[in-house]
This record gives structure tokens, sequence and C-alpha cells, in this order.
């Protein structure tokens, strides 16, 4: 197995590292103090053409691979974790699955304002009674003419409070289960959308989150992502895809906090002597090490094999479960180590381990990625 970055991807790497170390990581504090959305941050990322990492060069994107992604992701949660939620959100989770299921005239409409950031981006699945289980949801959408009439509330949605552009599922034969769903590109200037309330949250604090909600909503048949009926192949197109790029997430976060935390018990002196060199802070910072290069390599490797075309329902899985285990374990030991500092916000641990428990969650819970897990070995072994 080749475990090399190629030239180009360690030169993405460093330049979003850069970034990160430069813009990203000095505006932290005050985008978690305040909860406001990293506007600053947003610009840049587009400047960057970030938000077309994944998007081919003939749509106008950069045309990477998923590992770069991957690697971009990574940098970003290392220095803030709701400029990677909100970047996760835009780029991957709306523009690219806009690009990946759209026509090409819902390509030529929505790809170039997306990518250049003039436009937010969100998707819009869960609703006030339907999280894990998202096939339950009940937001509606009947045909009249020419458009399609939505009425439900969406729930949990990241960027929801700002975003100009989202992928809304809704059923459309609300008796055929799974294969009633459908897909639909949704304007926040249609009639009959509005936003409900932003949800105050104990981390991820900077990338709003929040309600949509749509009264006799009009979305035009020809928003229609995909085929009519056909939206869980939308959803499923992007999901292993997803899981692996939030994967990346907690280890980002833990590499920001192991960071602190070795510098911090490099400084520390106690009992006549910096605490890196009592044997149990070692222990720690070794297991910590340990941990966040192996989750590192699990979601690199995942990322590499559906670069490959290859199915990766398992992997990603794999990869989600590992990574939200690690980065929960890793930052509490950043804690310990920072003792009292790194229980009060003048540390960014604090802000971290907060941070953490949203991410520990998101793209699926532990127990779904462990069901998830399971359902795969299972199938794999020539079960039901």
């Amino acid at each position: 197995m080749e475990f090399e970055l190629t030239s180009e991807q360690k030169m993405l790497k460093d330049t979003v590292s850069k970034f990160v170390d430069k813009e990203v990581i000095p505006r932290a504090p005050e985008i978690d103090e305040d909860g406001k959305f990293p506007v600053e941050n947003f610009k840049a990322m587009a400047e960057l053409g970030l938000f077309g990492i994944s998007i081919p060069e003939e749509h106008g994107g950069i045309g990477a691979d998923l590992l770069s992604v991957v690697l971009v992701m990574e940098e970003l949660s290392r220095g803030c974790a709701s400029t990677a939620n909100t970047f996760g959100s835009h780029a991957i989770l709306c523009t690219e699955t806009l690009f990946r299921n759209g026509n090409d005239k819902q390509r030529e409409k929505y790809l170039p304002d997306m990518i250049a950031g003039k436009k937010i981006g969100a998707i819009a699945i869960t609703e006030p009674e339907s999280g894990s289980d998202a096939l339950s949801l009940r937001t509606k959408a009947v045909k009249k003419g020419d458009k399609y009439i939505l009425n439900g509330t969406k729930m949990f949605i990241t960027n929801g409070p700002l975003c100009d552009v989202s992928v809304v599922y809704a059923k459309t034969d609300p008796d055929a289960g799974p294969k009633g769903i459908t897909a639909f590109i949704v304007e926040k200037d249609f009639p009959g959308y509005s936003t409900g309330k932003t949800l105050k949250k104990m981390g991820v604090r900077g990338s709003p989150t929040g309600e949509l909600i749509f009264e006799d909503m009009e979305v035009p048949a020809e928003n229609v992502l995909g085929n009519v009926n056909e939206g869980i192949k939308v959803l499923m197109n992007g999901l292993d895809r997803e899981r692996i790029v939030y994967s990346i997430t907690p280890i980002g976060v833990s590499q920001g906090a192991f960071d602190i935390a070795l510098k911090y018990a490099s400084e520390r002196v106690q009992f006549g002597t910096a605490i890196i060199n009592f044997q149990m802070i070692q222990e720690m910072l070794a297991d910590m090490a340990t941990e966040i290069q192996a989750a590192r390599l699990l979601s690199y490797w995942a990322a590499t094999l559906a670069d490959q075309g290859k199915r990766v329902r398992l992997e990603a899985s794999y990869a989600k479960l590992f990574g939200s285990q690690v980065g929960m374990r890793v930052v509490d030991k950043a804690t310990q180590i920072l003792g009292g500092y790194g229980f009060i916000s003048e540390f960014p641990i604090e802000r971290m381990y907060r941070d953490m428990k949203g991410i520990e969650f998101g793209a699926g819970t532990t127990q779904i990625q462990k069901l998830i897990i399971a359902r795969e070995l299972i199938k794999g072994m020539g079960g039901a």
C-alpha cells in the first residue's frame, strides 16, 4: 500500500495549513465566543478555490480527489471546527451533491456562485422527529402544474440560518417508503420558504444551525435533483463520501489539541521540572499520538479506496466510528494534561472539548456506524 502523498496533495495540505495557522486559528476564539458565522474564513476559502475542490475543472473547480478533500478538512478542523463544518456542509454536502446529481442546466445555474462563495449551501434531511431514521421524514411535496408544493420543517440544518441554496428531501409518494422520496434544489427566495430559530449549541458555535420551514413553498419542477421518487439514490450517492470526509474532522481537532498539550507539557514546570518529564504525562502523549495516527490512516485509506471507485460503505463507517472515539479520548487527555487551564475558556482546549461532542454524532452517530459495520460484516458472510 502506498502511504506517500503526491506532490499536488502535499502542496495543497501545506497551503491550507499555512492559511489555518495565519488566519483560522487566530479567529477561532471570537467565532466561538460570539457564535458568529466565519465570514472572513468563508471568503478566504472561496479565494483559495476550496469550495470547488472536488468539482472537475471544466465546471469551474479544482478537480481534486477525495483524499485531497480529506486533507483540507483535516487542516481546517485543526484550527476551527466551526469553519470546517461550514466548509463541509457548503462544499461537499451541497455543492458536490449538486454536481454529482444535477443536470447540465442545474450545474450551469448553481455551481459558479457556489464555488465562488457568492452563495452559501446546505443540505436539509433531518426533521424534528427524524434524525438517524432519515427515511421517516414527513416533509411532503405535491406536484401542481410545473411546480411542486412543499410543506414541512427541517431541523439541525448546518448553515441553515444563512443558506441561499439547499438540497431538500421530501416525500413525493408517501406510501412508497424509501422509493417515494425526491431531492429538490431549493432557494431561499422561493415563495413559502422561511427560517425558524437559530439553535444555541454547546459547541461548534460558529457554524450556524437552525430550522427551515416550508409552508406551501413553491419549487419549480425543473429543480428536482435527479429523478422523481429517486431521492434515496441522491442521498446514498454521496453518503459514504460524506462519512469519510467527516471521519477526519475529529482527527483534525485532536491534532490541534495534541499540539497544544505537547507544548504546554514542555513548558509547564511542577516540582522543579517540566511535566513532560513525568512518565504519566509521557504515557498520555504517546497514547494520543498513536491513536491520532491510526485514525488518520484509516480515513486516508477509506478515501483512497473511494478514489479507486470501490464500494466503501464498511470502510467509511470504520473510519467515522474510530475517528469519533479517538477524538473524544484525545481531547479528554489534553484537558487532563492542562489541568485547570484546560477547563477555562482562555485556553482553546475547552472549546475543542465542547466541539468534539457535536462532531462525534454528526454525519451518523457512533451507534449508527456500529450498526452499519455489523450489517456489512454479516452481509460479507452471506447473511441477510
